[in-house]
């Protein structure tokens, strides 16, 4: 008989588990590794996977399209986008040990190395982008050549749709609203990377770009949908706690619909891939912390018991800055034709030209990786023993189902190679497993965060049918071979 189970969710365990189960490997490990960068193994690659396909399903029944846009660009993108100017961090180094660290993640000069108890200094301002080359600089050593060769890793993926405004906006029929999402690689030369998953340089985004009228921006067509969803607010001045959207917008602690609605769809996504809703909470940004192109943002922020709160999802009001700025800069016409108005003393209607405005939800795929293990990782008393156990929503598990033979007999193992074949072919990811006790296989499975044992047995071999265990509850039922792939295919989908 199991117990109700304790949270395991310690940084420590879950490192050694996500090394040791293949979710999680430090990169250029066999070199000695390198701050900031991770590998994701054959299960973490499948999570990650299916993270991304849930949230790309979920925005695209909002009706966004998807565009991949390049991950380098040239100087001149990053000077219009004012990521060249303003997208730095203040840090400072050790005199003893000569570490860095920046000065936002509560490292002052005040106080002492973190590393060695050092007196610390001011190391100035360091932009974050990798720099690169694009090609061969024309005019050789030239220094007015060698600025146009200069290209940057993208520090977000959000550039590349702005970039194709035009386009995009004559594919959706010049029409105002529509949302662009993107899934991509993102690069930050972060000063000090300490917190595994956390603090990356090289990492995954995900962000939708919703262009909206701005004279529209207050009245979204499905707030109604979600404007008594209460969620725990953290305003930048003034008390925290629970408000509806509603609440939050017609007071003015949310500034509009457009940013309340994409908020509460944040919260939406991440409920249903499984972040506790206790462990969750939006904080506004103060004005000190602003982007330099937002007029507003939240973040979605987790509770690590290893890390406390974290970001893993911003939220941001950019106004027309991104479209502003690039037609500035590259004397192209981003504007719109808004609604039609009625000038004063004019009988003659009109149409106005606006630039969009642009809300951005932006997810960090691999913060939400962590708070997903983090938050999963559950240990129980099973009888005389423990068993670790990832409770992942079906819809996530890297593995929907495992299939095993009783014993190690060739007429069991022959009978389910065949039904776990039957489930690959159907596209259902199941795992064959012979290896070992039945019940070690179980605990194999439950630590990966399987769902479903299937066990051929005997009977299976008489009657066509085979024991299905289920991981949380530990019950088992008998079901036909014919009706599996069906229960799971159903399992493995969200609505």
């Amino acid at each position: 008989m199991a117990s109700a189970g304790s949270k395991e969710g310690s940084g420590d365990g879950i490192a050694e588990l996500a090394r040791r189960r293949g979710f999680l490997w430090l990169a250029f490990e066999i070199y000695g590794g390198a701050a900031g960068f991770y590998d994701y193994g054959p299960l973490g690659a499948l999570l990650k996977r299916r993270v991304e396909e849930a949230w790309r399903n979920f925005y695209l029944k909002e009706g966004f399209y998807e565009i991949e846009t390049t991950n380098i660009a040239p100087r001149e993108i990053f000077e219009a986008s004012g990521h060249l100017e303003s997208f730095t961090d203040r840090a400072v180094v050790c005199k003893h040990c000569k570490s860095f660290f920046r000065v936002s993640e509560g490292v002052d000069v005040r106080e002492k190395c973190p590393e060695c108890g050092g007196e610390l200094e001011n190391a100035g301002e360091f932009n974050l982008m990798f720099q690169t080359r694009i090609g061969v600089p024309k005019g050789g050593r030239d220094e007015g050549a060698q600025k146009k060769s200069e290209g940057y890793l993208r520090p977000e993926t959000a550039q590349g749709i702005f970039l194709n405004f035009q386009r995009l906006l004559r594919f959706n029929r010049d029409k105002l609203p529509f949302g662009v999402i993107q899934i991509g690689k993102a690069y930050r030369n972060e000063i000090s990377p300490r917190k595994s998953l956390i603090r990356l340089r090289e990492f995954t985004m995900a962000e939708a770009e919703v262009f909206v009228d701005p004279g529209e921006k207050s009245n979204h067509p499905r707030f109604e949908e979600i404007k008594d969803r209460k969620l725990w607010f953290v305003p930048s001045e003034g008390e925290e706690g629970e408000k509806s959207i509603e609440e939050a917008v017609r007071s003015g602690i949310i500034a509009n619909e457009y940013l309340g609605y994409h908020i509460a769809k944040v919260e939406e996504f991440l409920g249903r891939i499984g972040i506790p809703q206790d462990k969750l909470r939006f904080r506004q940004h103060r004005q000190d912390e602003m982007a330099h192109y937002a007029r507003d943002c939240w973040d979605a922020e987790f509770f690590s018991e290893r890390y406390g709160w974290m970001e893993i999802v911003g939220v941001a009001d950019r106004g027309d800055y991104d479209l502003s700025s690039h037609a500035s800069h590259s004397n192209t016409d981003m504007g719109v034709h808004g609604k039609l108005q009625v000038r004063e003393g004019e009988a003659e209607k009109t149409k106005a030209k606006i630039i969009p405005h642009v809300i951005e939800p932006s997810y960090g795929i691999d913060r939400i990786i962590y708070a997903l293990l983090e938050s999963s990782l559950y240990e129980e008393q099973v009888g005389k023993e423990k068993r670790k156990v990832l409770r992942f929503k079906n819809e996530i598990a890297p593995i929907i189902a495992a299939v095993f033979p009783l014993l190690n007999r060739d007429e069991l193992k022959s009978k389910a190679k065949e039904v776990f074949q039957q489930l690959r072919d159907a596209s259902i990811f199941v795992e064959y497993d012979d290896s070992g006790s039945i019940g070690r296989r179980y605990r194999r499975q439950d630590e990966i965060g399987t769902p479903y044992c299937i066990t051929i047995d005997y009977e299976t071999l008489e009657d066509d049918t085979v024991t299905i265990r289920e991981r949380d509850t530990m019950e088992q039922v008998r079901v036909p071979i014919a009706e599996i792939k069906e229960a799971l295919f159903a399992q493995y989908h969200m609505d």
